[in-house]
């Protein structure tokens, strides 16, 4: 922690990224954890820029920082792994920067949300997910990966949750969605082009956003390297699009669920570092 207030202490820069190599709470497949040194390796590889689409160079100064990797014990109590997450938003949050976490297991999500909704009024989360991630519990744990938003909602820590690409909801979820009026766009009502992959009868109303992004959303075609394949996701160009369309301002984002052990090409590693790109684009915007 203390290398990370270094950083923040010294880095002229906007946007903040932050490792958050965590999936103790994974219920299917243990591996994310291993993601934020991959995701960099595909981020910052020769073999591309860190320009975006929008044109956007993170590489110049004052762009983007690094601050490397929160550290987690092995046998770390899970209050202690939220609160010393918490710390770490906080940090960022209060040297003004905007936030980009590399999970690490959706888990981390509600830790960060815990910290950045209590700062944050009216908070609105577009969550890209094959799933709703929104089970009061999941084999006997309040703090799985498929628990977060539950945990976010009953704490009231946004105003609006909207998630899209969900295409696995049973009826405990269904009840979830409705007890905290979730606005749920499935993967059936995502068009090639136009509609909702421009969130145009969303309506995110100016009011700040994060995303949370789970690369199972993606199509296994395209994001093979995650533990939950789910076939029938999004198509990359759709999730970029869909970013790239949001006219709210950004104050944070994670990209979760990236699987190491099953990416054996580094496509995923590839997509989640081009969704990390956009997603940063949108936070400086020009």
């Amino acid at each position: 922690m203390k290398d990370i207030e270094k950083k923040l202490k010294v880095g002229d820069f906007l946007v903040a990224l932050l490792g958050l190599p965590h999936d103790k709470n994974s219920s299917f497949m243990r591996g994310a954890a291993s993601a934020p040194k991959e995701i960099r390796r595909a981020l910052f590889s020769d073999a591309t820029t860190l320009m975006t689409e929008s044109g956007v160079d993170l590489g110049r100064e004052g762009a983007m920082g690094d601050l490397g990797d929160l550290s987690f014990r092995r046998r770390e109590d899970i209050r202690e792994t939220i609160e010393k997450i918490g710390g770490a938003v906080s940090a960022i949050n209060e040297r003004g920067k905007k936030p980009i976490f590399l999970g690490g297991d959706h888990f981390v999500t509600y830790p960060v949300i815990r910290a950045l909704g209590k700062k944050i009024d009216a908070l609105t989360i577009v969550h890209l997910d094959a799933h709703a991630d929104i089970y009061d519990s999941y084999g006997g744990n309040i703090y799985s990966h498929a628990s977060p938003f539950a945990r976010i909602m009953e704490e009231r820590l946004a105003s609006r949750l909207i998630t899209i690409g969900v295409r696995t909801m049973n009826d405990h979820q269904r009840e979830q969605v409705k007890r905290f009026g979730v606005e749920v766009v499935r993967i059936s009502e995502i068009g090639e082009a136009g509609g909702v992959s421009k969130l145009d009868r969303l309506d995110l109303g100016g009011r700040p956003v994060y995303v949370s992004f789970d690369m199972d959303v993606l199509d296994p075609a395209f994001a093979p390297g995650v533990s939950h394949h789910e076939p029938g996701g999004m198509t990359t160009r759709q999730a970029i699009d869909l970013i790239d369309s949001i006219d709210a301002e950004i104050v944070g984002a994670d990209v979760v669920e990236l699987n190491p052990r099953r990416d054996g090409s580094g496509i995923t590693a590839a997509a989640a570092a081009k969704i990390v790109k956009e997603i940063a684009g949108v936070m400086i915007g020009e």
